[in-house]
């Protein structure tokens, strides 16, 4: 409890500190200055929240700000006031469970959906907002709560998806791997400034260990807007969603369905980075694009703004922004890569070309390599911040524990845009395993730029067919450069599932099919 209330006046005092040193530089009218306040949730829960608003008399549209895991209401001062001074009234408030708030962590389950439903009646009846013109927006927790409540709130006419998830099942167990650092992280900050439920105790209890697989996944499906997407398309808010091509909590693949299932007014946009990194100095008040997106779309939804030329933006990892009018038409074809067999001499294979036969590529089950998906938030993050994606030197990998692929070097540009999938033809391999897949930008010296990576595992059956989808992304491979397919058997970030001791064997049949612009 002490390092709980130490840790909320650093917060505190941090924030201050900023607001004091920051100025809002999009301020265009007066507004009534921060106003701390209690609001009555769920069931007599108090949530804490804060209040600005524009001074000026008559109504206005109204933004609510659902602070995110392991944060409170004081992670938007920034932004609230220059919301504010844009127009909007703006409430804050930390959900329940967490830091001074009330009750217990529900992890945007129906206690969180209830309560936002009473932060929308409150600042309808205490403030000048607007019942016709009420936004939801809100950095990774809190964004899952703002879309999760357009489907329970017909109220909210328009979210703000900032790094946050549509399908918690998926974030949780994509491609039926349990993702170990995220979930770990997550765990760490709710036991620190939150009060954990005995259900989410229980339920990352069960999903560490492994067990009752079944059970954590009916609580997460609870938790995922994809569950409620006809309910969604029903209310028909417009949903802004925003986020990071490596995204170590929420991938973004299931942005994009999700995306491609909504009817309502819609956009993605797509940047570098991990979790919340791209937002993350708007959030200290300086200038942002991410912030700048959501400004533009709530002024077009809640205050007659101009609307974007296209639904679809999209920053490449290394390269300018693009615009696209959908998502598929930011490629044009598919090129098939066919697995080959490896050579004695390097121990490197080709990777192009017709899918072969023939061949087959062992490696062990519990020998990791210098092929790495990095460390949750950092790995990604610094490379968004120094426009350098994490590396390796390709000679370093182990290819007695992985299999290497590499591809000849183009004379041109080979623009990638979308998802890859990765086609395995695995043998030898016991009831349950774990293969990760990166696919790297290798260079003439050997160094080799990882542009996306996933593991894939399964849970039952012997030889198998394994495919998998690779999360989205966008990269320029430049002329002479070779794309690189590296395949292990293990990765910290997540939990695999191989015996120890054990081998899978990769085999002919096998390719990697790349979407090029």
């Amino acid at each position: 409890m002490a390092l709980r209330r130490l840790s909320a006046l650093l917060a505190a005092f941090t924030l201050m500190a900023t607001l004091l040193t920051t100025a809002p530089a999009h301020a265009a009218v007066a507004t009534t200055g921060f106003r701390a306040v209690d609001i009555t949730g769920d069931g007599g829960t108090v949530l804490k929240a804060n209040v600005i608003a524009p001074s000026a008399a008559g109504r206005h549209p109204a933004v609510i700000l659902p602070s995110s895991w392991g944060l409170n209401d004081l992670e938007y001062l920034a932004q609230a006031r220059i919301l504010a001074g844009r127009g909007y009234v703006v409430v804050s408030y930390t959900p329940r469970g967490w830091w001074l708030s009330g009750g217990q962590i529900d992890t945007a389950g129906p206690r969180d959906m209830a309560d936002l439903t009473r932060v929308v009646d409150w600042t309808i009846a205490n403030t000048a907002a607007d019942p016709a013109r009420i936004g939801a927006a809100g950095i990774s927790y809190g964004a899952g709560i703002a879309l999760l409540g357009s489907a329970n709130d017909r109220r909210i006419r328009v979210v703000g998806v900032l790094s946050g998830w549509t399908d918690l099942v998926y974030s949780l167990y994509a491609d039926s791997t349990r993702h170990r650092q995220s979930a770990g992280l997550l765990e760490l900050a709710a036991k620190l400034v939150g009060k954990p439920s005995a259900e989410l105790t229980a339920k990352m209890a069960d999903f560490n260990a492994g067990r009752d697989i079944a059970g954590v996944m009916s609580w997460a499906k609870v938790r995922s807007a994809a569950t409620y997407l006809d309910r969604i398309n029903s209310n028909n808010p417009a949903v802004l969603i925003a986020n990071g091509w490596g995204d170590t909590f929420f991938p973004p693949n299931q942005l994009v369905d999700f995306y491609g299932k909504l009817t309502t007014p819609k956009r993605l946009e797509l940047r570098p980075g991990d979790h919340a990194i791209a937002e993350l100095t708007g959030v200290l008040g300086l200038p942002n694009e991410v912030w700048t997106s959501l400004y533009s779309w709530l002024d077009q939804h809640l205050a007659a703004g101009p609307a974007a030329a296209d639904p679809i933006r999209l920053k490449p990892l290394n390269a300018a922004a693009e615009s696209y009018p959908t998502w598929s038409a930011q490629s044009s074809t598919t090129r098939r890569y066919g697995l080959g067999r490896i050579r004695g001499l390097d121990g490197t294979g080709l990777l192009g070309g017709a899918v072969s036969s023939g061949w087959t590529k062992t490696l062990p089950t519990d020998r990791d390599t210098v092929a790495s998906g990095g460390a949750v938030l950092i790995t990604n993050g610094a490379a968004a911040i120094t426009g350098q994606q994490p590396s390796v030197w390709l000679p370093f990998v182990d290819r007695g524990r992985a299999g290497v692929w590499a591809a000849e070097r183009p004379s041109a540009v080979q623009r990638i845009r979308g998802i890859p999938t990765v086609h395995l033809e695995l043998s030898g391999t016991e009831s349950t395993g774990t293969v990760v897949a990166y696919l790297y930008d290798l260079d003439a010296a050997g160094n080799a730029k990882l542009i996306t990576h996933a593991p894939a595992t399964w849970l039952g059956g012997g030889a198998r067919a394994l495919d998998l989808k690779l999360p989205a992304t966008a990269y320029d491979l430049p002329a002479g450069h070779s794309l690189t397919l590296v395949v292990d058997t293990v990765d910290p970030l997540y939990y695999d599932e191989n015996a120890p001791g054990d081998s899978i064997t990769i085999g002919g049949g096998s390719y990697v099919d790349v979407p090029l612009r």
